[in-house]
């Protein structure tokens, strides 16, 4: 039987750290188109998520981790990275909620009523339905 070393985890964390400028590099450099690749597996994406799911593989997963090791790593990793994470994603952001924000500014909405009065919920329905409309693209 093969001897088995104790510390792979371990050796593995400093080598993986260490690789950063590579890991860099081999995504600037690949020559995969990945968007045109990922487009290409879009059949097999579908048939292995509806296999996972028939399967009940989504459920055993969650449960594996549990609530616990989520709240855990959510904790640690997540609020390390949480304002990183935001900042580089401001323009993106910017980008996805403009379309919205021009539906809100120009939807006609119903004159409003005294407080409590149900005409109101038509106003909400009336934004609800616009939004949803920009969002389907109906």
């Amino acid at each position: 039987m093969p001897a088995v070393k104790p510390g792979s985890a371990s050796r593995w964390s400093r080598r993986a750290a260490a690789a950063t400028v590579d890991y860099k590099e081999g995504i600037e450099t690949s020559p995969n188109n990945w968007e045109a690749q990922t487009l290409a597996a879009e059949a097999s994406h579908k048939a292995g998520t509806e296999a996972a799911l028939r399967d009940g593989r989504f459920a055993k997963g969650v449960k594996k981790s549990g609530g616990a090791y989520y709240k855990m790593r959510a904790a640690t990793i997540g609020a390390d990275r949480f304002a990183s994470g935001v900042e580089a994603g401001k323009g993106n952001y910017e980008e996805g909620v403009k379309p919205y924000l021009d539906v809100i500014a120009a939807t006609q909405l119903p004159a409003r009523g005294p407080k409590g009065d149900p005409r109101n919920y038509e106003r909400v329905k009336v934004m609800g339905e616009a939004l949803r409309k920009k969002k389907v693209g109906g």
